[in-house]
């Protein structure tokens, strides 16, 4: 999968990860998630204050409580998931669960980004 994310601390870069959800086989397996028990592990710390998340696709429900519960200060996603985004349809970032909000941030360059992502699902059904 196209999908990708980075957690930064301090302009650099704590951890990375891809969505392995159907290489795995574990519905948890976003891309989101993994950056975040990988951010954990290296802060040795659940709590991500003052972390700022990267990812290629408005995150899921799933994963945007994920980053309210590990208290991602920013999230900044290049592509809006019209269907089950966490943040434009579900609002979810945009509560005060755990007394804090995050910083919600869309790329300029979203249409561009749509039709990468967009081709390579086409290109991947053709095969």
């Amino acid at each position: 999968m196209p999908i990708g994310a980075v957690i930064v601390k301090d302009n650099k870069i704590i951890a990375s990860a891809y969505n392995t959800r159907e290489k795995d086989n574990l519905a948890t397996h976003h891309a989101e998630i993994r950056a975040i028990e990988k951010a954990n592990r290296k802060l040795k710390s659940w709590r991500l204050d003052d972390c700022v998340m990267y990812v290629t696709l408005e995150p899921c429900p799933m994963c945007a409580g994920a980053i309210v519960n590990a208290r991602i200060k920013e999230v900044h996603y290049a592509v809006k998931d019209e269907l089950s985004g966490g943040i434009s349809r579900f609002n979810i970032l945009n509560s005060t669960l755990n007394h804090t909000t995050t910083a919600v941030h869309e790329s300029q360059y979203e249409a561009e980004n749509k039709v990468l992502i967009q081709k390579f699902f086409k290109d991947k059904r053709k095969k």
